[in-house]
């Protein structure tokens, strides 16, 4: 542990270098902490589940149960989890291994990061299609895993060159705050990849385009009519009952007087 790089690490080091005799088992710890990092990585899962579902339009009714949920949650969380630790390691062995006393030609590392991205094309693909609770094919869902999976382990390669080479041996306040501030960064960015790139899928498999520019933020707009089959889905997604109907409809546009603007004037159904 001493020798190790990880002894190297702000803050983490200083711990284990000055408290490395103390350490010591604890069954009751590693099963409390098993336990949070399940419980925690479920939410995750949960979340992006629910994202793709309303993304993808699917109403609430046809969405699985809480059980089922959480079942399809906990066995993708098995095989991501597994996936993205590997994808880890070969995100390690291409960009910073030099940091951790190893050496690899170019010709291995180019091949660990094709490995890498080649494993993150199919966790995309698997998640986007098994969390998602309506059929989609793979060539519906392609295009936005493969996107997906570059982005995902650019931001791998710049979380290992950060660690491996910025932060290690720093010093203790100064490596605190960019571990914090890093991962929430990082954490946000591979959030909003996800998002993106499963709006792309399900804005090419229904083509929901070209839509107004200023449609999102007024009213005053013309509508085209991706923007009415987007808008038509958005309502529809929040049929709660089988046996419910929502019926959709637009009418023209409002276009106040300048001169007596009333807001209160244009209704909606």
């Amino acid at each position: 542990m001493l020798d190790s790089a990880l002894a190297q690490f702000p803050v983490i080091g200083d711990q284990i270098t000055a408290n490395i005799r103390s350490f010591h088992g604890s069954t009751a710890g590693l099963v409390i902490g098993i336990l949070g990092c399940v419980y925690g990585g479920l939410g995750i899962v949960q979340a992006t589940q629910t994202t793709l579902n309303k993304v993808w339009g699917v109403p609430r009714d046809s969405r699985p149960n809480p059980v089922r949920a959480r079942l399809r949650s906990l066995l993708l969380l098995a095989f991501g989890g597994a996936s993205v630790i590997l994808t880890t390691v070969l995100s390690a062995l291409g960009a910073a291994v030099g940091a951790y006393g190893a050496s690899l030609g170019g010709s291995v590392r180019a091949l660990a990061a094709a490995a890498a991205i080649a494993l993150n094309v199919a966790l995309f693909t698997a998640a986007f299609k098994v969390l998602t609770a309506r059929p989609v094919t793979v060539r519906q869902i392609r295009a936005g895993a493969i996107a997906a999976a570059v982005t995902w382990q650019a931001l791998q390669l710049a979380g290992t060159l950060l660690l491996g080479q910025k932060l290690k041996g720093a010093t203790a306040t100064y490596g605190l705050f960019a571990l914090v501030l890093g991962l929430l960064a990082w954490i946000y960015l591979g959030a909003v990849t996800v998002v993106i790139c499963a709006e792309f899928n399900a804005v090419r498999a229904g083509q929901l385009w070209p839509r107004s520019l200023l449609g999102p933020f007024t009213d005053n707009a013309d509508l085209t009519p991706a923007d009415q089959r987007a808008y038509t889905s958005y309502a529809k997604t929040e049929r709660h009952k089988s046996f419910e109907n929502i019926d959709v409809s637009f009418g023209s546009p409002p276009h106040p007087d300048p001169r007596n603007p009333d807001p209160e004037r244009h209704q909606t159904r």
